[in-house]
């Protein structure tokens, strides 16, 4: 009953009296491991992808910088790998050397065999993972970068082979120099470890993009502080917290979980959340968010959702699924990679036949060394890396600035709307009514108007009444008592004061009642132009005066509009309001199409009719009635302040609520899609340059080959260049 009582060997509660159990520790975490390229390849263990033979890595970025079992492994192969291959080349190139110096302890033929006894484990051992890899990629039908790497260093390593057991059946103009056989041991050793290199970095890059994810599972503490029924308070792991605890929060730790205050106060900073630096005031009542960082108050709360409920978990749930997610411009890379590489064996095969055929002797060896090069050169693992790389980064970010994309493919889009529609209530204003004018009739004073209306407004569930009674309370008014209440639908409420008939709605209830309302007509025009709601008071047969309730405009609502009508951006506000009180506020916002009396179905039809138009539409709402609509847009945009129905139909979440979240997306799409288009860009490039180069269409001209180390070289540069570039991101100004 009470799970923070612990101690060692069996006992009784000292609180409850009951017998202690044995604990039973909760099972491990299964970790799940993804491709980065393919989301839709999933293993229970570590590996590669059966489709582009990359390193599978854990689908859920943990707290701890826990290594990747790949990348430990890659390490170990390249250290040793390095150590054989480094007197392997100081071997072949023994005729560089000062004479003498290494031919008088070591003759060519010697040299030779050790050469193939310090490559091998290199090659075999050292390089089994991409030989795993290719022959997969055969057998799979998914011919991939490991596919090239497996045919290149086989090609040199086993023509070595060849040429060291039967150099007599190789033809004379293969022979090297002083007649000895052509061998290569060097360049297939170099490139596995330059490619394990490659591998080795690209991991370590790739680790990396998980830094938001374990910013983000950093923000919850280790435990709480629970305040038990006697006053009594212990600590607990944060994992045994359930939900009704009370729960303490001194200043300066972070809160555990979501809850609501029920003691004390203070400002929390909610900047790991939301993006937003000033902190937030919170007394009793004022809900907080688990992660955030309390100020120099205390105060005592109750926690509601814990665990994976909490706001901060499902943010790093939906950001791992964002990230996991693929752009509709990733179908290019794809389109490209599944016919580059048979491109490339052809080109291979083209000019290892041409340099047979008519290069310079020796013929064999330059066909040879220059496929290899085509081969290495063209792996397209930069190709493949471009847009998931630059994805995980940007979505991460964009979490950090309080902006949640659901998939990449709302990232994307995000980029080319050009209309943005915007419900009213919520979303350009607080959603939260308050009392904004009090006019008294003659007769009446404003205090006894208001008194009135909040007595009549105790028993009402009207959406209204919750800020007349609030402005009563705030101007030190007691509301009186009330007989005979009941609500008239669509109009208002009556009841009995003091054995008066008194009346508290629209302009229709008190018509209906013979109520002359023509001395406050003018008024209630003005207070609607204004973006108010008119509330007419009677009592008896007179009116007493007219209420003003108004749902102020957020501060933030005015600047972002302003910022994204200068980016080009439509407005369009949708309200169920009436078309005065819509336009009250439009203008005060600057946005000229205004569209009234909509109904939530009819929500959808407008964003629908937008889509046929060929608009790219975004829809920003925060309720229940706006769901159809943030779902039937291209880019959904739902309020973090909203309801779970509408933040579950939308594709991107402001965890602020407000439109600057807005500005700041948009400003992510346009990084987002930038850091993808220059990531192409570089993989095209090279290997457009790259592969010629490699198949010595240089040669004539300049004399230029390209090594198949130096080949090597280049490839694993370019996949370390392109994650770098997508690792800038993470400092993306929004």
């Amino acid at each position: 009953m009470d799970p923070e009582i612990r101690q060692q060997g069996p006992g009784t509660c000292p609180k409850c009296g009951m017998s202690l159990e044995p604990e039973v520790p909760p099972p491990p975490m299964h970790t799940q491991y993804v491709c980065p390229m393919h989301p839709e390849i999933v293993r229970d263990q570590p590996g590669s992808c059966p489709i582009c033979g990359m390193a599978l890595e854990p689908r859920q970025a943990t707290l701890g910088e826990e290594q990747n079992p790949e990348l430990r492994d890659m390490q170990r192969r390249f250290r040793i790998s390095l150590a054989l291959s480094a007197p392997t080349m100081l071997l072949a190139m023994s005729d560089l050397l000062p004479t003498g110096l290494l031919r008088a302890f070591v003759s060519p033929e010697l040299g030779i065999g050790l050469q193939l006894v310090l490559s091998a484990p290199v090659v075999l051992w050292g390089g089994w993972p991409f030989l795993q890899r290719g022959w997969a990629s055969v057998i799979n039908r998914h011919l991939n970068m490991f596919t090239l790497i497996s045919l290149g260093t086989l090609a040199a390593f086993g023509f070595s082979v060849f040429a060291t057991f039967f150099p007599s059946l190789l033809p004379h103009s293969a022979s090297g120099h002083g007649g000895m056989p052509p061998v290569y041991y060097e360049a297939a050793a170099v490139i596995t470890t330059l490619v394990l290199l490659g591998q080795v970095l690209e991991l370590r890059a790739r680790s990396a993009t998980s830094g938001a994810i374990r910013a983000l599972l950093g923000l919850a503490p280790k435990a709480a502080r629970r305040v038990l029924d006697d006053g009594a308070e212990v600590d607990l792991p944060l994992d045994r917290v359930e939900v009704g605890y009370h729960l303490r929060v001194r200043p300066g730790e972070k809160v555990p979980v979501d809850g609501v205050l029920i003691e004390g106060g203070s400002a929390v900073d909610e900047s790991s959340i939301t993006g937003e630096s000033m902190p937030v005031e919170k007394g009793v009542g004022g809900r907080v968010t688990g992660g955030t960082l309390n100020g120099q108050g205390s105060f005592v709360m109750r926690a509601e959702r814990v665990g994976k409920d909490t706001l901060l978990a499902q943010i790093v749930a939906l950001v791992s699924e964002a990230q996991r997610s693929r752009a509709p411009v990733q179908r290019l890379a794809d389109a490209v990679a599944s016919w580059f590489v048979p491109a490339v064996v052809l080109i291979a095969v083209v000019t290892a036949v041409v340099w047979g055929l008519f290069g310079p002797e020796p013929r064999f060896s330059h066909a040879l060394v220059n496929a290899v090069a085509v081969l290495i050169i063209a792996c397209p693992c930069a190709l493949g890396l471009a847009t998931p790389m630059s994805i995980m980064v940007g979505t991460g970010r964009g979490a950090q600035a309080g902006v949640l994309v659901r998939n990449a493919e709302a990232l994307e889009a995000f980029e080319k709307v050009d209309t943005l529609v915007v419900d009213k209530t919520g979303t350009l204003t607080e959603g939260k009514p308050r009392l904004a004018t009090v006019i008294a009739a003659s007769g009446f004073t404003e205090e006894d108007v208001l008194a009135r209306a909040a007595a009549l407004e105790k028993a009402s569930e009207h959406p209204l009444a919750a800020a007349v009674l609030a402005g009563a309370l705030a101007r030190g008014l007691t509301p009186g008592s009330v007989q005979d209440f009941h609500a008239v639908t669509g109009q208002g409420v009556v009841g009995r004061m003091a054995g008066t008939e008194v009346l508290l709605g629209n302009a229709r209830l008190l018509e209906q009642r013979g109520i002359d309302l023509a001395g406050l007509s003018q008024e209630a025009e003005r207070l609607r132009q204004d973006g108010q709601t008119a509330v007419f008071l009677a009592v008896g047969s007179k009116v007493a005066g007219l209420i003003g309730v108004a749902d102020p405009i957020k501060d933030s609502s005015a600047e972002a509009l302003r910022e994204l009508r200068a980016a080009g951006l439509h407005v369009i506000m949708l309200t169920g309001d009436n078309v005065t009180t819509a336009r009250a506020v439009a203008s005060k916002l600057g946005i000229e199409d205004v569209r009234a009396d909509i109904l939530p179905d009819q929500k959808h039809e407008v964003v629908t009719q937008l889509r046929a138009q060929g608009k790219v539409v975004a829809m920003a709402g925060d309720g229940t009635n706006d769901a159809p609509a943030l779902a039937a847009a291209h880019v959904g945009i739902a309020m973090g302040t909203g309801t779970d129905v509408a933040i579950q139909s939308a594709s991107v979440t402001l965890l602020q609520g407000d439109l600057r979240g807005i500005v700041r997306a948009r400003r992510l799409s346009r990084s987002v899609m930038r850091n993808i288009r220059q990531n192409l860009f570089f993989a095209f490039i090279y290997n457009t340059l790259g592969v010629p180069i490699a198949a010595g269409v240089a040669y004539p001209l300049f004399g230029l080959l390209l090594s198949p180390m130096l080949a090597s070289a280049a490839m694993a540069f370019s996949s370390v260049s392109v994650i770098a570039n997508a690792l800038r991101l993470r400092h993306a100004q929004l």
